[in-house]
């Protein structure tokens, strides 16, 4: 089977080129809230600790489903859908942790320090926090839940974007990091944070099928299947 060669750098330039999907007033306070505790100017930190809560709603989401194919193993068809979302959940868990491990092998290479926000009783008050919204939406509504998630996603695929615009040397500083190379086999640091990007793009295209809105799934050339019998 031969691999869809994806155009890294054209990938970014599309996420810089295409509008933010409009967020909804509970997007924008969480965004807002963000900003309050980290600042509102993007760097590594703040993306560390965005990945630390970036895992959370799909870790939910697995707990939940689990309860459901116990509940409804009768059911075939529930049965499936809500695998399909223990499945993507697992996955996605996996790939918002490896993030935060490339991140913070980036950090170490560069000699930056955590900042105060990402000390253990703030991290454990923003994951605490997250924990009862990720909870209280699924419980409401699963599928605002999702879209929920497509927010998120859509608002950090653009921060990777803008962090590579706004760390030009980034171009030029090689990969020799084996727990790096083992998530993306690219030359450059630059390449690296463009695929944590489109990883986010995958997470919110997953989000938009699952919660009923295939129409705003944002495609590419290579990307991975989508979900789009939901």
């Amino acid at each position: 089977m031969t691999t869809q060669v994806i155009d890294l750098k054209r990938e970014h330039q599309s996420t810089l080129d295409t509008p933010r999907y409009k967020y909804s007033f509970m997007a924008k306070m969480f965004f807002f809230g963000m900003d309050l505790i980290a600042g509102k100017r993007d760097d590594l930190p703040k993306a560390k600790l965005l990945e630390i809560l970036a895992s959370i709603p799909y870790r939910v989401w697995e707990i939940r489903h689990y309860f459901k194919l116990t509940r409804k193993f009768r059911n075939i068809d529930r049965v499936k859908k809500a695998q399909d979302v223990i499945d993507w959940g697992r996955d996605a868990q996996d790939n918002e942790y490896m993030h935060l491990l490339v991140i913070h092998e980036k950090m170490k290479e560069d000699g930056l320090k955590d900042k105060w926000y990402l000390c253990p009783f703030v991290t454990f008050f923003a994951v605490a926090s997250y924990v009862v919204i990720a909870r209280l939406m699924a419980f409401f509504s699963q599928k605002r839940a999702f879209l929920f998630n497509a927010e998120f996603e859509n608002h950090a695929e653009l921060v990777y974007a803008k962090l590579i615009n706004a760390n030009p040397q980034w171009e030029e500083q090689k990969v020799d990091n084996a727990l790096v190379k083992a998530y993306a086999d690219v030359d450059t640091w630059a390449d690296v944070f463009r695929r944590i990007s489109l990883d986010e793009r995958d997470h919110m295209n997953h989000s938009f099928e699952f919660c009923g809105k295939p129409e705003l799934v944002q495609k590419y050339e290579g990307m991975p299947e989508t979900y789009s019998r939901h």
